[in-house]
């Protein structure tokens, strides 16, 4: 038997999912585009965080819980490499140091 509280969980469901599909279609524009490669960076960022998103409308839509582990792992390592990247970009934009002491500014 189906209730209208179901049928407005299975709606907001199928909302969310095409949400998620449509962010990420712009993602991939971003990541594509650019201009820059922290621009990139971020959008990969934000690709970690639209595919678990993607888990968890799957797993409301299963009832499932197996996929919370998963979406742990998966935001743990999307952290990890964000910091990664961060740390990344900011030695490389870094002022360089001359030998007088004074910064060279590119």
């Amino acid at each position: 038997m189906t209730t209208t509280l179901h049928t407005v969980e299975d709606a907001l469901l199928v909302a969310s999912v095409v949400v998620i599909l449509a962010a990420g279609a712009l993602l991939l524009y971003r990541i594509w585009s650019g201009p820059s490669m922290l621009d990139r960076a971020v959008a990969l960022d934000v690709a970690a965080a639209l595919i678990i998103a993607g888990i968890g409308a799957k797993a409301a839509l299963s009832g499932d819980p197996f996929y919370y582990p998963v979406m742990l792992v998966l935001a743990f390592l999307g952290f990890t490499g964000s910091v990664g990247i961060a740390r990344f970009i900011a030695v490389r934009d870094r002022p360089a140091i001359r030998p007088d002491g004074t910064e060279d500014h590119r």
